[in-house]
């Protein structure tokens, strides 16, 4: 999981909180100063650094408490148009190496409902168009999330690219990858996502520390994914005796070897405006 921040669009506060924290800042400040003056020098000191903050929420237009729970009251400005603007973003990636042909594996994956066979979470999906469908998904706490999503951008046997539309309960966009693996050896799967989690920045560290985070679901739900399409059907390890473990390590390899390739992005993976 990466938390992506993009100082140049970082003001995420209205004109009128702006104001409103530059004026109490300057004013508490003053008095934390006063304070201490007045022999009181650790009440003076912490009102001092508390207004000093409101001063720079004021000048700077950016509130780290609201960067944390993923929320802006300032226009969305740059970004809004892929679902998740630039400063609210989370990337998760994830990427495995699938036994079968490439053109297989895309078209499992390019026939959306699918993907509720392999994805651990996902309840229900709906396709309501050609490239668009509803999901229905259990999120962290047994939450219910819903969205449309719309695939905006594809190269067939290649490239998936897709986002959610507006009233998502998560928004979100992402795009996966298909090319031959070396050798012979089938299809390389990698994910791509960009998402804004409910409870924003503090919201995915919750879930990552309940092993709930995306990128690590992504990762499940690929081995999930090989699985079905190499031996016929989803294997799971829930109520199997000690005499699996081997099973268990294989599994287990297989979910670090899908983790070990990551990248940073900015923008929402292979988006696309042109394409809507």
């Amino acid at each position: 999981m990466q938390v992506i921040t993009h100082r140049k669009h970082a003001v995420n506060m209205t004109k009128a909180e702006r104001i409103a924290s530059a004026v109490g800042g300057g004013l508490l400040a003053a008095a934390g100063i006063h304070s201490g003056i007045a022999r009181r020098p650790a009440a003076g000191i912490l009102m001092a650094l508390v207004g000093g903050d409101l001063l720079r929420r004021g000048i700077t237009g950016h509130s780290y408490a609201y960067e944390a729970m993923g929320v802006r009251t300032a226009p969305v400005g740059q970004g809004a148009e892929i679902s998740v603007p630039y400063e609210l973003g989370i990337r998760a990636d994830a990427s495995i190496t699938i036994g079968r042909p490439r053109q297989e594996v895309y078209r499992f994956w390019r026939s959306i409902s699918n993907l509720a066979r392999v994805m651990e979470n996902v309840e229900a999906i709906e396709e309501t168009a050609p490239s668009r469908s509803h999901w229905v998904v259990r999120g962290p706490a047994g939450r219910r999330l819903e969205w449309d999503a719309v695939i905006h951008n594809e190269a067939e046997n290649e490239m998936i690219a897709w986002r959610s539309l507006d009233g998502a309960d998560m928004d979100h966009a992402g795009s996966v990858w298909f090319k031959d693996a070396p050798g012979g050896r089938g299809t390389e799967v990698r994910v791509e996502m960009q998402y804004n989690p409910p409870a924003g920045v503090f919201g995915a560290l919750v879930a990552s520390m309940a092993g709930k985070e995306p990128s690590q679901q992504i990762r499940k739900d690929l081995y999930r994914l090989k699985s079905l399409l190499e031996t016929g059907e989803v294997i799971t390890t829930e109520g199997q005796s000690s005499g699996r473990a081997r099973f268990r390590r294989e599994r287990d390899r297989l979910v670090q070897e899908a983790s070990e390739a990551s990248f940073p992005a900015s923008d929402a993976p292979a988006y696309n405006p042109s394409a809507i």
